[in-house]
């Protein structure tokens, strides 16, 4: 962990001190004839005053020193969910160990790979009482279902699995397939009663990968901000939730990559760079990464629920800024699946989202489209 470890006398004061003023006094008085500063204070003390005055004095200079003196940045890494993570926090002590029992707790709520999640006991039609975060992106992936016309659909978990991009292995592919799974995918044919999931039809089956890592951003944000944090930085797998300014005290910035197939995250080449002066989400989904050739034929993972294959539309890329990254993940990928001018129209209804979308052009150029909203955020 990176921390700044500039240390001074009041910083080894232990806590007990505040009770014994004597004792908070002497430490101020000594830390006073180190520092100029404070020295000078204390010269210039009327020396016809009592003692106690002068003493007073420096203390209540020495805690305005130590109120101004700003708290250290730390920067967490590792990996959850299959996927890389990035946390950069203010903050007064190290919050490893609560991150790191959030990020548990919540793989064991929504991560489709882990058997005693919950999602997976839904999805094998097991007896269970959803938690508070299931229902929360159950219900955002039931909003979003709606506003898309149902491109975007969580009940698209075996049409995921069959194209190979899912949690289980796939099928072999054929029109027939396709159109057998199409009869229980659908967002009307599940839905929450209380804290339990009912189907209409049991083999209907829930992927939340589209929305899961933007959520558990919004899950970290807040845990942070419980512990007095009001400047971040959450990464999980691309997806991003911010809040204040960075070390440097200013917005927070981050690239949207250039859509080039075979890009990695350690080589990308930054396309736009976007800053974000306060609390919110921002997301991109791209089938620039995720896909595979058969045949001489690129699938890509966005599926559309509505046809069964995956997408093939002009959209390269689809960054959303929302005001958590939950509703940001979840419109990244229904922009893709949609298409821009589709997509486009929908914002227009949405006026809490900005967009900025990267599609094909002519030749080896890219079509730049990006909302009103997010004009202002774009930096030059």
């Amino acid at each position: 962990m990176l921390r700044n470890r500039s240390a001074s006398l009041l910083d080894k004061t232990p806590r007990s001190f505040i009770k014994d003023r004597r004792f908070v006094i002497q430490k101020a008085f000594l830390f006073s004839q180190s520092n100029p500063v404070f020295r000078q204070i204390a010269i210039f003390a009327p020396s016809k005053k009592k003692r106690m005055k002068k003493e007073l004095l420096i203390f209540a200079a020495c805690m305005m020193f130590v109120s101004c003196r700003q708290a250290p940045y730390y920067e967490e890494s590792g990996s959850v969910f299959h996927t890389l993570f990035r946390i950069k926090y203010q903050s007064d002590r190290i919050l490893t160990e609560a991150i790191d029992a959030e990020l548990q707790a919540f793989n064991l709520s929504l991560n489709p790979f882990n058997p005693n999640s919950i999602l997976a006991k839904v999805n094998r039609n097991e007896e269970t009482e959803v938690d508070a975060w299931f229902t929360a992106v159950f219900n955002k992936s039931m909003e979003v279902s709606e506003r898309s016309d149902g491109i975007f659909d969580a009940t698209a978990a075996p049409l995921i699995n069959l194209w190979g991009f899912g949690f289980e292995r796939p099928d072999t592919v054929s029109p027939r397939v396709v159109d057998s799974l199409k009869t229980f995918v659908g967002y009307r044919k599940i839905r929450l009663e209380g804290n339990r999931v009912v189907k209409d039809d049991p083999r209907v089956m829930l992927n939340f990968s589209a929305i899961a890592k933007g959520y558990a951003c919004d899950v970290v944000a807040r845990l942070l901000e419980r512990e007095g944090v009001e400047n971040y930085m959450i990464d999980i797998g691309g997806e991003v939730a911010v809040k204040g300014v960075n070390p440097n005290g200013e917005c927070w910035r981050i690239g949207i990559s250039r859509p080039e197939e075979g890009s990695g995250l350690m080589n990308d080449e930054i396309n736009q760079i976007v800053r974000l002066c306060e609390r919110c989400g921002l997301a991109t989904s791209g089938n620039y990464r995720n896909f595979y050739v058969k045949d001489g034929k690129k699938y890509a993972h966005t599926i559309n629920t509505l046809t069964g294959y995956p997408s093939e539309q002009s959209i390269l890329s689809a960054t959303i800024v929302a005001p958590d990254c939950m509703t940001a993940d979840a419109y990244a990928t229904a922009f893709m699946a949609m298409g821009a001018d589709a997509a486009c129209r929908m914002a227009e209804s949405i006026p809490e989202i900005a967009y900025y979308i990267i599609c094909t052009g002519d030749g080896d150029t890219y079509d730049i489209r990006y909302s009103d909203r997010m004009k202002p955020m774009l930096a030059k």
